[in-house]
């Protein structure tokens, strides 16, 4: 109860703007607003659901992170989608995640611990009930707590857009299959994390981009 009570905290005073960009990031990850597309500020004002502040906020990070392109006049461009960018995505992410990795597990706390094992469980109840969306959710809620956890911010800034990148490329070409195999790896990371095995967590790091390198290398044959 403890735990529901502090998510619902999390959700009430989480800032508009937060909650606009985690908006759109999922709608832009999951292509329910299609790469290529243009969109306008306003339309997108009224599916958030929010002021145009917060989501004028949301707007010029998703543009620095490269998932939007802000055209005074002329709407607002969805990142387009070509699958060859995905190994360009990976092999900049892939270093990052061996940083992040190895420092999360020197660092881990026993509460990050708890989230952590949170994650986990959160991955495994999407697989199980086969929702893409929900592990997708999962897998992001698992970046943020790696981030908090190494306690390296230059490292998690570098990291977190690629991650979306990462996260979208996966949705389009892997989610249909690929629910199972990703998250064996993932919470076998989890695993070495929460044990403080810096040496398997900085390598099962190295095989899940190695996996996902392999998924981006059959999209990009396609």
């Amino acid at each position: 109860m403890k735990r529901l009570a502090d998510d619902v905290q999390e959700m009430v005073f989480e800032p508009a703007a937060a909650k606009a960009y985690r908006a759109l990031e999922r709608m832009i990850v999951t292509l329910e607003l299609p790469p290529g597309s243009v969109a306008t500020e306003a339309a997108l004002i009224e599916r958030v659901g929010l002021g145009r502040t917060p989501v004028r906020e949301a707007l010029q990070r998703l543009a620095w992170e490269g998932l939007i392109d802000i055209r005074p006049r002329a709407g607002l461009a969805i990142a387009p989608l070509h699958a060859s960018d995905w190994l360009r995505v990976l092999d900049a992410r892939r270093g990052l995640e061996i940083v992040l990795a190895r420092s999360a597990a020197r660092f881990v706390r026993r509460e990050a611990a708890a989230e952590f094992q949170r994650a986990a469980l959160l991955m495994h109840n999407a697989v199980v009930a086969g929702d893409v969306v929900a592990f997708l959710e999962a897998d992001k809620a698992l970046d943020e707590v790696m981030a908090r956890a190494a306690d390296n911010p230059f490292a998690a800034r570098m990291a977190a857009p690629l991650q979306t990148h990462s996260r979208r490329f996966w949705f389009r070409y892997k989610a249909e299959t690929g629910l199972a195999e990703s998250a064996e790896l993932h919470v076998a990371l989890i695993r070495a994390i929460v044990d403080g095995d810096e040496d398997s967590a900085g390598l099962t790091a190295e095989h899940l981009m190695a996996l996902l390198r392999l998924h981006a290398e059959i999209a990009d044959g396609r």
